[in-house]
């Protein structure tokens, strides 16, 4: 009598459900403490801890501690609990649903008042860890070329209404606009006592 093997597929669904919720709760443990202490005065390992899992784990599931403050400045960005890429966070798809350039700008202003008061002390503790910290200085200038490239899209869609001045190039209004959107910029008008509204 001749045996017959069944083939079994291999289900790995459960693996990679549990794999997200693990880095769920890492990248949630990482944006709560970055948020509340500063991202200097957080370790990996209190990541760990709270996320109730290993440092290694840590790794494994989210990077490093300069790629952990990457994606929860994407998660703060979107006012998700995931990272979300620039066009789908809610502010990009509001500025691309209106049709003028005040009111595209108007909307841009809008999401940084809410979301640079978070996001500049984040991005700040990251430059300033760059400064002895290659991987820190690495990822800054990654941070700050996105912007750039972010807002070159973003000068593309103003002109696209007719309403930038011909002398001024894209790059010209992309320029600008990345100075002004810049947690220095935001630091140092806010020093000033002014509140993030004003900004």
């Amino acid at each position: 009598m001749s045996s017959q093997r069944k083939s079994r597929t291999y289900d790995g669904s459960g693996r990679r459900a549990a794999a997200a919720a693990t880095r769920d709760r890492v990248l949630a443990a990482a944006r709560d403490l970055f948020v509340a202490q500063g991202y200097a005065s957080t370790s990996v390992g209190e990541i760990a801890s709270a996320a109730g899992c290993s440092v290694d784990t840590v790794y494994a599931s989210a990077g490093r501690k300069p790629q952990l403050l990457l994606l929860v400045v994407d998660m703060v960005l979107a006012t998700s609990p995931r990272p979300v890429p620039a066009v789908q966070r809610d502010y990009v798809v509001a500025i691309r649903a209106v049709d003028s350039a005040a009111a595209k700008l108007a909307t841009y202003a809008g999401a940084l008042g809410r979301l640079m008061p978070t996001v500049a002390p984040l991005l700040l503790a990251l430059r300033d860890a760059g400064l002895t910290d290659p991987e820190c200085a690495a990822t800054w200038q990654h941070v700050s070329e996105r912007r750039a490239s972010n807002m070159l899209v973003l000068a593309g869609e103003l002109r696209a209404t007719g309403a930038l001045r011909a002398d001024l190039t894209d790059a010209d209004v992309a320029d600008l606009l990345w100075s002004t959107n810049s947690p220095e910029w935001f630091t140092a008008y806010t020093s000033r006592g002014r509140t993030a509204d004003e900004y």
